[in-house]
């Protein structure tokens, strides 16, 4: 009888530690991904707005590139000399592109935009015939836009040149503002990302103190304890950069038709460059958290891990 009662016994304890293991290992299982999913929004953060400064500079070119020259020229000019002066305007190297504006062209524009016949209230069509040129974003600064517009009067069928450069200059200042702006949200928003993948860290290497003291107590050597927890640490960095790069490529491709002259998933330098800086920041800032948060508890006293 007493034989039977210690089987069970046994047989009770047995069941109680494989279930104890098992909840351990749920435990464990949920930390570690709740650590991959925390820094995997931090990257994704990350990534957002270094996707927006990487883009800065080409969204400004791009507004400067569709603000333009309009020449407007002379009534009576013939349409050979309209083409030989929007050939040589082709050849500059300031020059992005051209558009020939017939006058009834420009008619049937202001007609649409006005919602009224003007033509056929006057009698005649007034607007001359015109040439909208676009320039390089590089050209779209006050000096080179001075010389620029001299160059353009130079022809002796151009009537007026007409731009828009108090938008330009307004355009080049703002531009400016904003790029010190997301700079300094940049730096901000590292230093908080640093905080928040440290603290997950660090409640992740919390919960296994009582395990690296053990370790400790058999006999094992710092570098054999840190090992595992940073080589966790590195999987961890990798598997958030995955999310966070995935999440990132799903937005640009989706948002592609939308935003297709500002960024897309052909710019495969600025995007390389832009997940690889992901990369090492998941792994690097994971690995140094992880490498200081063992250390802590290394070199922590024992009374102190029940703290």
């Amino acid at each position: 009888m007493s034989g039977s009662i210690i089987l069970k016994l046994c047989i009770f304890v047995a069941f109680m530690k494989k279930k104890e293991t098992k909840v351990t290992r749920r435990r464990l299982v949920s930390s570690y991904v709740t650590t991959v999913v925390s820094i995997s929004l931090v990257l994704l953060m990350l990534g957002l707005v270094g996707l927006l400064l990487l883009n800065t500079q080409r969204l400004s070119d791009y507004v400067k590139e569709n603000i333009g020259f309009s020449i407007l020229l002379k009534n009576d000019i013939k349409e050979i000399d309209i083409f030989i002066i929007q050939k040589s305007l082709d050849a500059k190297s300031y020059v992005k592109s051209t558009d020939y504006v017939t006058k009834e062209r420009a008619a049937q524009e202001l007609i649409d935009e006005l919602g009224e016949d003007f033509v056929q209230y006057l009698g005649h069509n007034p607007l001359p015939p015109s040439i909208d040129v676009k320039l390089f974003a590089n050209y779209a600064n006050d000096d080179s836009l001075t010389f620029i517009e001299e160059d353009f009067k130079s022809f002796s069928q151009v009537q007026e040149v007409v731009y828009h450069k108090s938008l330009l200059h307004i355009i080049n200042e703002n531009v400016k503002n904003i790029t010190l702006i997301i700079l300094a949200f940049s730096a901000l928003l590292f230093l908080i990302a640093l905080a928040l993948i440290n603290n997950t860290i660090r409640l992740s290497v919390y919960s296994r103190r009582f395990l690296i003291n053990t370790m400790q107590l058999v006999g094992a050597t710092r570098n054999f304890i840190r090992k595992p927890f940073l080589w966790q640490s590195f999987v961890q960095g990798m598997y958030a950069t995955i999310i966070a790069t995935g999440i990132i490529t799903a937005i640009i491709y989706y948002s592609h038709d939308v935003f297709n002259e500002i960024i897309a998933l052909t710019d495969v330098e600025i995007i390389a460059f832009l997940y690889f800086c992901i990369l090492v920041t998941g792994v690097f800032m994971t690995f140094i958290s992880t490498f200081f948060a063992v250390n802590k508890y290394l070199n922590i006293n024992v009374d102190k891990l029940y703290v």
